[in-house]
């Protein structure tokens, strides 16, 4: 079987809001999109066959995490991370740049070598240079990699921003020359530049330069505020490559999506559908319904009576409650499937309306109920 090239199109238009399609060697990935975690080559608390049934089309998994724990050697040897957790959607893995940040106590950075980390499991050393990002991932077999970046925390330290946005660019070139050329998978440079506008073009234009098959939002959902999010993506949404897909890595919340999408955003991952799924708390599309409220005690409503995949609409919020109240397993089951479900009904309902031209009015019903 001949493998398929990657390609990006866009259908439609709505000012900045966009309908497209990304197709891979695996399948076909209607945007805009959202893609659930599976951090460590699962999506916690589910079936990834219940997962393909959301509808999801694609999903993540973490670089650093499958390098520590089972190694990459372990997985290419069942032929690939598809065939380790028997997937057969397209999988998106990360550079492991965010773990630079948020595990910044266990490593340093040098601009030539990488991150070196010690592992936040048995404090075993390891170093994650660009080059071995990208083969990883090569490793890996995943259908579209990321180049191995420096994601800073939120900060107004200008110089300092500056500098970690530098050594993204240089790492960036370096990861696109260890990629070489593979025309059945993507390789997506990643903008930085924190919440400045003129770093934030700089770090574009390099990108553009070196020429990727897709552009992401970086360093954005580490402790800004929406409007602050929002206003880098007002920066970019004019000057983003029109002919590739444009990924807001780590967001968000269903009005953060809404937000993005209708400035110009394609592409979506965020943990918080799942996590908020094994903590008591479900979306809806009346909104957000803490589970272990005492209300919902004599609560016989589903959560959403509409919903009827996996019988989600036989369970009542009264049953819901009491599974959580008393730490079984199947309540985070339950809620997890149905907060993908209905992040992937979200985005389904986006692009039906970027379809009929309605996303404005479906934008302003829903932007302050979700």
């Amino acid at each position: 079987m001949s493998l398929k090239k990657f390609n990006f199109n866009v259908i439609k238009k709505l000012e900045h809001a966009r309908l497209g399609q990304i197709h891979t060697n695996r399948g076909i990935i209607d945007t805009p999109v959202f893609m659930p975690v599976g951090t460590q080559a699962t999506v916690k608390g589910a079936f990834i066959n219940d997962i393909e049934k959301t509808g999801s089309q694609i999903i993540l998994s973490n670089t650093y995490h499958l390098m520590i724990r089972p190694g990459v050697e372990r997985i290419k040897s069942q032929g690939g991370l598809h065939q380790f957790m028997n997937c057969s959607l397209p999988i998106l893995t990360d550079s492991g740049g965010f773990q630079v940040m948020s595990l910044s106590k266990l490593n340093k950075i040098d601009r030539e070598i990488g991150a070196v980390f010690n592992s936040h499991i048995d404090g075993k050393k390891y170093i994650l240079s660009p080059e071995e990002s990208i083969n990883i991932q090569l490793g890996l077999n995943s259908d579209i990699l990321m180049v191995m970046d420096e994601c800073p925390k939120k900060s107004t330290d200008y110089e300092l921003i500056k500098k970690s946005m530098d050594l993204s660019m240089f790492w960036a070139e370096r990861s696109k020359k260890q990629f070489g050329i593979q025309p059945h998978k993507a390789l997506f440079g990643i903008v930085q530049g924190g919440l400045f506008e003129n770093l934030r073009i700089k770090s574009l234009n390099t990108l553009r330069d070196i020429d990727f098959d897709g552009y992401a939002i970086g360093g954005l959902a580490v402790g800004e505020n929406q409007k602050e999010m929002f206003d880098v993506l007002d920066v970019l949404k004019n000057v983003m490559p029109e002919n590739k897909p444009r990924y807001l890595m780590g967001v968000g919340t269903p009005s953060d999506i809404l937000g993005a999408v209708i400035r110009g955003i394609d592409m979506f991952d965020c943990v918080l559908p799942t996590r908020s799924g094994r903590t008591g708390l479900a979306f809806t599309w009346n909104g957000r319904v803490q589970i272990r409220n005492s209300k919902y005690k004599n609560d016989n409503t589903s959560l959403d009576e509409n919903v009827d995949i996996f019988d989600l609409n036989k369970y009542s919020k009264n049953y819901l409650n009491h599974l959580f109240n008393t730490n079984e397993m199947l309540g985070p089951m339950l809620l997890t499937l149905n907060n993908i479900n209905f992040y992937q009904e979200l985005m389904s309902e986006i692009r039906k309306h970027i379809k009929n031209g309605t996303f404005l009015d479906f934008y302003n019903k829903y932007i302050h109920i979700l």
